[in-house]
């Protein structure tokens, strides 16, 4: 986050295999020849995998996501490595290192988590052959599999930042931590509005947990279409969770400061949910758009495939697309300002804070753009517009969405019904 007082260092070396020049063309196709096979096997995999109803069995549904690792694994570095054996220019940018760093470091930690998961899965297969496919359901198989993604991907973000903060301490910032001033409410009014975002985040948790709950347990909720809505659940409890909490404790504390990292990484889990709920929004709407007018083939079109594709699709692209805008917030400079009038770490106002040229963050910004409030004017009138437009999108909206979307269907308030109809019966 710091152009000012970037760190000497604007690329490294890689010297590559200890290889005589004569062995390089030989080594060259050695490689080459061994990356070709693992990309161009683990792909037939995939494919027969996908194409082959006999083969969607947990064991070859994690082989699946494991051969995609593997080449995702591989394209990491090989590229670069033979690139750099044939072209002898072995210098990487500064970004370009560390952006090899997650990506590389992601799919290992993909390939230790899957690796584990089926081992797990062979020790149930054999020590309980007859529960196999009752234990290794297809709830608890998706479970593990966007566990093992998800947790790969926020172990090796916390690697980044803590690897780019260790390659530029002898560089840091002045501004160690920052200062969000809230909302611009009078200090009377404190207690009122404190238990008003209180009761809507609570509202949003257990709205939402409960659409999520009565999908998992009722059969008939497993649809495309609910299938979508769970996700959409999740994500709305997590926009909120990275925000509401912090504002709470702000308000009631007074204590208004945020660090540095603590900021950044607030950054990222923001613009991630939010782009997730955008996706999700529109998967969504591609959904209702094929049961309205392609009814007859509504159940061969949303087939359980594309279904998680349109879904792995969203959380992976939103993932990617929070990792560039916090790199690329990463090389900035904050010199003396760290006031943040907002109640939350929001982008557009750590880009009016920076000393350094943030033309290329608002390039990216305006290609995929986050929210619609990045639009809006930068003059000191907009800000309370910022604030009320991140309020309704951050509080109103996750608490909104279980009813607009579910507990208004016919089908949530039968399950509802039935949920509460057995929390009867187990009582007494």
């Amino acid at each position: 986050m710091r152009r000012g007082n970037q760190s000497s260092v604007p690329e490294f070396i890689l010297l590559g295999l200890p290889i005589q020049p004569e062995q390089q063309d030989t080594f060259f196709t050695l490689f080459l020849a061994m990356y070709l096979t693992t990309v161009l096997g683990n792909l037939l995999i995939i494919l027969l995998i996908r194409l082959d109803s006999r083969l969607h069995t947990p064991m070859y549904f994690f082989l699946c996501h494991l051969a995609f690792s593997d080449i995702s694994l591989s394209s990491a570095t090989v590229p670069k490595m033979l690139s750099n054996m044939q072209t002898q220019h072995l210098s990487i940018p500064y970004e370009g290192c560390i952006t090899q760093i997650y990506f590389f470091l992601l799919f290992l930690a993909v390939d230790n988590f899957l690796l584990g998961v089926m081992a797990y899965d062979r020790y149930v297969a054999i020590c309980h052959p007859l529960y196999c496919m009752i234990v290794m359901s297809k709830d608890l198989c998706d479970l593990l599999v966007s566990g093992s993604w998800f947790l790969s991907c926020m172990c090796d973000l916390m690697h980044t930042l803590f690897l780019k903060r260790t390659m530029r301490k002898g560089n840091q910032s002045s501004v160690s931590e920052f200062i969000l001033l809230g909302l611009p409410i009078q200090p009377e009014q404190q207690g009122i509005f404190f238990t008003l975002f209180l009761a809507m985040y609570l509202t949003t948790v257990l709205g939402n947990l409960l659409i999520i709950l009565l999908i998992r347990l009722d059969s008939r909720l497993h649809t495309p279409m609910y299938f979508f809505l769970c996700h959409l659940a999740f994500s709305d409890i997590s926009l909120s969770s990275v925000t509401v909490p912090k504002m709470l404790s702000n308000m009631q504390t007074r204590h208004l400061s945020i660090y540095y990292d603590g900021c950044i990484t607030q950054m990222f889990f923001f613009s991630l949910f939010v782009c997730v709920d955008n996706f999700l929004l529109g998967v969504m709407a591609y959904d209702r758009y094929v049961a309205i007018c392609h009814p007859l083939h509504y159940m061969i079109i949303m087939r359980e495939e594309l279904c998680d594709f349109l879904v792995a699709g969203s959380w992976f692209f939103s993932c990617m697309n929070s990792l560039l805008h916090t790199l690329l917030l990463s090389h900035l400079s904050f010199c003396a300002d760290n006031i943040i009038p907002h109640f939350f770490c929001d982008l557009n106002e750590l880009l009016k804070l920076s000393c350094s040229d943030t033309s290329l963050n608002d390039i990216v910004i305006f290609i995929g753009t986050l929210a619609v409030i990045y639009f809006f004017p930068s003059s000191n009138n907009s800000q309370v517009k910022d604030v009320i437009a991140s309020i309704m999108y951050t509080e109103v909206t996750p608490m909104l969405n279980p009813f607009i979307y579910s507990l208004r269907n016919k089908d949530m308030k039968l399950a509802l019904g039935i949920l509460w109809k057995r929390r009867v019966i187990l009582a007494k």
